[in-house]
């Protein structure tokens, strides 16, 4: 064990794993949306996060620049990524909604049980990624560099680099937005009330099919986001690469209390700080076996996660 290693870089790896945990709250928030709402596990939303990736390095692509590319100036290079998000986040939104409507809303029309559910989202989340591989010949495809990699905030240990600080600012926003919507809208109101009781809600008038659709729509935008973020820090992607970081953005959930959109912002950044601390202290091979093992501990002892409230019962 490596304690000094953790005492000496800890401002480093916190910044670092507060923006990895920023990546998977966002997609976190994706799942407790759906399992909110349906109590259903959206095994495809890993994959809806996938397309994302792709469709930022399109947009970039589109624009002249890849891989090779020489990084551009700060103003266009934010440019370049407001529009990758934007382009990317609703691409996830057109399939998140695709998958709804194709894959699990002919299941609820047939009243299906649950376990028909769970095997149409994984089969789901297959003909998404493999039919990405099939289109993408399995290639792995390199990212633009687009922000530069200096610190520009710098304090004692503690330093940002612009791509730490683009990622948690635009992740911060999307989240609080996010939480504004579903607590202070009209809409938002139709979505805690079908996660709380769908028949009454459908008797007070309120469109559960609709509500449903408008759940996976915005965990595909959510998604989009933070593809785009996960493409810069990753510097590349491929057609299988939102297994692992969907595994682990579904573990946030279930870590913050699945179905709470606040419990996934809380479970995704915790995630990422555990598994960076993990790592300084046990090495880099052991990063996904501590995030993982500090999960199934905790849910010994919590077994509804860490805020544990359901999405129809949350409070503003």
């Amino acid at each position: 064990m490596q304690f000094n290693d953790l005492i000496n870089g800890f401002p480093v790896l916190t910044v670092t794993g507060l923006t990895q945990g920023a990546i998977y709250a966002l997609i976190a928030l994706g799942y407790t949306l759906v399992y909110g709402v349906l109590r259903l596990i959206n095994f495809a939303h890993s994959d809806v996060f996938m397309i994302g990736t792709f469709g930022a390095i399109w947009t970039w692509s589109a624009f002249g620049f890849d891989a090779n590319s020489p990084r551009p100036s700060v103003g266009e290079a934010l440019g370049l990524i407001a529009l990758a998000i934007v382009v990317a986040a609703l691409l996830c939104g057109f399939f998140a909604m695709l998958v709804e409507v194709t894959a699990y809303r002919p299941l609820r029309a047939r009243n299906a049980p649950p376990l028909a559910f769970l095997i149409t989202a994984i089969g789901a989340s297959f003909v998404l990624s493999e039919g990405m591989g099939a289109f993408t010949n399995r290639r792995q495809f390199g990212v633009p560099a687009m922000l530069p990699t200096e610190p520009v905030v710098s304090l004692g240990g503690w330093s940002l680099t612009p791509l730490q600080i683009s990622t948690l600012a635009v992740a911060v926003i999307a989240m609080v937005a996010l939480d504004w919507f579903v607590q202070r809208t009209r809409f938002g109101r139709g979505i805690r009330a079908v996660a709380q009781d769908s028949n009454t809600a459908a008797l007070m008038g309120v469109n559960k099919n609709r509500v449903i659709l408008l759940v996976f729509l915005i965990g595909g935008l959510m998604a989009g986001v933070a593809a785009v973020m996960s493409d810069m820090k990753a510097a590349s992607t491929r057609f299988n690469v939102g297994f692992l970081i969907g595994l682990k953005a579904f573990a946030a959930a279930v870590l913050g209390g699945i179905g709470n959109l606040r419990g996934a912002a809380l479970g995704g950044i915790l995630l990422g700080l555990v598994e960076n601390y993990g790592s300084a202290v046990f090495g880099t091979n052991f990063r996904d076996f501590i995030g993982f093992l500090v999960l199934i501990l905790l849910l010994m002892f919590r077994p509804t996660g860490l805020l544990g409230e359901s999405l129809g019962r949350a409070r503003a």
